[in-house]
């Protein structure tokens, strides 16, 4: 039974990554490209969560909370920035 759904996850979880990287080659702009490699950074902390549970080990554990701290930062950095560009006027 757990192959059946580390086969199913594994699935969907390469669909997911494969719409964020094509998100990221496509995006319009600069905020969706950031958004979509913060996806990806998600989808890499599941996957690694998913081989800890299949697999019955915490090695990876150390490895997941530096993913995750590293895309909150980015993201609260880009949406910062983005704030910051927004707020100034613009004198022409």
């Amino acid at each position: 039974m757990m192959q059946t759904v580390l086969a199913v996850t594994a699935v969907i979880l390469s669909l997911a990554a494969a719409g964020a990287i094509l998100r990221i080659a496509r995006g319009p702009s600069l905020l969706d490209r950031v958004l979509a490699a913060d996806v990806l950074l998600a989808i890499l902390g599941a996957a690694l969560c998913i081989d800890m549970a299949v697999n019955r080990h915490l090695n990876n554990l150390m490895l997941l909370v530096a993913l995750s701290v590293i895309g909150f930062i980015g993201s609260v950095t880009v949406a910062r920035f983005v704030a910051d560009r927004r707020e100034q006027p613009h004198d022409s």
